[in-house]
């Protein structure tokens, strides 16, 4: 990978579709980050194999050797500091976070949320916005806190449900979209556009209400 200023930490947990579309996006010169080290909890994670053939170096530790959530979270920062990140990137961690953890890396911590949040937090949003009848669905970008899917979102990729869709189908719709908005999002970050103050998103020096919306 070619070397930039803005140094950041894949964490994943499966297969690596995200942080795919971040290596492309770096490959193409779209993207000025050094995705320094991508991370599993796992170590049969495809997502590994992802970025060993890109030549990202790759680090690994199962949360079930360790006696409790936050000591998983002080031995994985213990790692990833290794590579001094200025950014870290959930892409699939299926991970809660520890309140450690958060504060260890405030406002540098982005995530991706298979939703238009505030709506579906948590699990089976495809399905749950199909029962719901919503016309519209989407994924949203958010730095993370303490609350779960509750961080002060970025950007949402939303698009259009079409009648008859199945929640599988809308899934797949959904991640390619992510595949746009989460790079980009990751972009505003590494040229000091985006940033996390007093608990809320800025972005251009300007603080956001609603995420930036992208169809």
């Amino acid at each position: 990978m070619s070397l930039a200023q803005c140094k950041a930490a894949i964490l994943i947990s499966g297969s690596g579709t995200n942080l795919q579309a971040f290596i492309d996006r770096v490959r193409a010169g779209q993207l000025a980050i050094d995705i320094a080290v991508v991370f599993s909890n796992k170590p049969d994670a495809f997502g590994l194999q992802r970025a060993k053939q890109a030549g990202i170096e790759t680090s690994c530790l199962q949360h079930g050797d360790y006696a409790d959530r936050e000591s998983f979270d002080r031995a994985v920062a213990a790692e990833l500091d290794r590579y001094a990140p200025d950014l870290i990137i959930l892409a699939g961690f299926m991970r809660i976070l520890s309140p450690w953890f958060v504060r260890h890396y405030e406002g540098r911590i982005l995530n991706i949320h298979p939703a238009l949040l505030p709506l579906y937090p948590g699990l089976n949003t495809h399905q749950r916005a199909l029962d719901a009848g919503d016309t519209h669905h989407g994924s949203t970008v958010h730095f993370v806190t303490d609350e779960l899917d509750g961080g002060p979102r970025i950007v949402a990729g939303r698009l259009a449900v079409a009648n008859g869709i199945s929640a599988a189908q809308l899934q797949d719709n959904v991640q390619a979209l992510e595949h746009q908005v989460y790079p980009q999002a990751a972009a505003w970050f590494a040229e000091g556009r985006l940033r996390y103050r007093d608990g809320q998103t800025w972005l251009d020096g300007k603080q956001l209400q609603e995420p930036v919306v992208i169809d």
